[in-house]
């Protein structure tokens, strides 16, 4: 990954994060989880899509946003700490921001502040 300049490092990382995170097979109800990048403007999401019974079941549990050289992570509804994973495939601390925290509440987090 030395080769990639920064932005498609970020990328990458962030693409094989959700991609794991959407192997698990759900378990209950007949729920697909689909991954929707839109790797042009650096848009991420995982959505659940599908029956839990007779209830629709429909709805984002990860969104995360590359911008100015840093992975924002807007909502994290996983068990899984979408961050921590980030760290694992190499992306530095002060490269992550935890989107879904208030700006007054970032600069206490060990990520970056903004």
């Amino acid at each position: 990954m030395d080769a990639l300049n920064p932005s498609e490092k970020l990328r990458e990382a962030v693409i094989a994060v959700l991609e794991d995170l959407a192997k698990p097979p759900p378990s209950y109800g007949q729920v697909e989880i689909q991954c929707v990048f839109d790797t042009l403007r650096d848009h991420y999401q995982l959505v659940s899509v599908g029956w839990e019974g007779e209830t629709r079941a429909f709805g984002t549990f990860v969104h995360v946003d590359i911008q100015d050289g840093k992975i924002w992570i807007q909502h994290d509804g996983t068990d899984s700490d979408v961050a921590a994973r980030l760290l694992e495939h190499g992306i530095d601390r002060q490269q992550i921001v935890l989107g879904f925290q208030s700006p007054e509440r970032r600069p206490f987090t060990d990520y970056a502040a903004g």
